[in-house]
């Protein structure tokens, strides 16, 4: 008898939508292509205003509108005070630098609504060892649940 596992919750921050038009790097092009077909669908997908903010800023009119095509359909999540208060705590923490502050809300609108995984292509600041650790222990002791943060492929 086969169990059916609830599908877990993928929060998708912009360097994912954008990797899939980015020729610059043809492997990520071809993983993120790979994700976006075959694996995205086996999770329920979510973005939030941040990501929509930061593709409407895409200066090219026609990647605008493909970018903006993409993520026509898929959940946004909101930025509210908590997002803005945990954002600001793992800048205190030293998790991520201030100048980067958006990449700190991405993390916390994945932490403040449940997220499974945060999917990123950002191995500068998310996608590496000591976020994934600081965030892991800050979110546990602020009672928030555990957010785990991956590229494409690791799904």
């Amino acid at each position: 008898m086969k169990r059916h596992m609830k599908r877990k919750n993928i929060y998708l921050d912009t360097s994912v939508i954008s990797a899939l038009y980015d020729d610059r790097t043809p492997e990520r092009q071809e993983q993120t292509k790979r994700f976006w077909n075959e694996t995205r669908n086996h999770y329920n997908s979510f973005i939030s205003e941040l990501v929509i903010n930061e593709l409407n800023n895409v200066y090219d009119k026609a990647l605008k509108q493909q970018l903006l095509d993409v993520v026509a359909g898929i959940n946004v999540l909101g930025t509210n005070q908590e997002v803005e208060d945990l954002a600001r705590e793992y800048v205190s923490m030293n998790i991520i630098p201030e100048k980067y502050f958006e990449d700190a809300v991405h993390i916390a609108v994945a932490t403040v609504n449940g997220m499974n995984y945060l999917v990123s292509w950002n191995f500068k600041h998310l996608v590496k060892a000591k976020t994934r650790e600081s965030v892991m222990l800050s979110n546990t002791l602020l009672g928030y649940p555990i957010l785990d943060i991956v590229a494409p492929p690791e799904l």
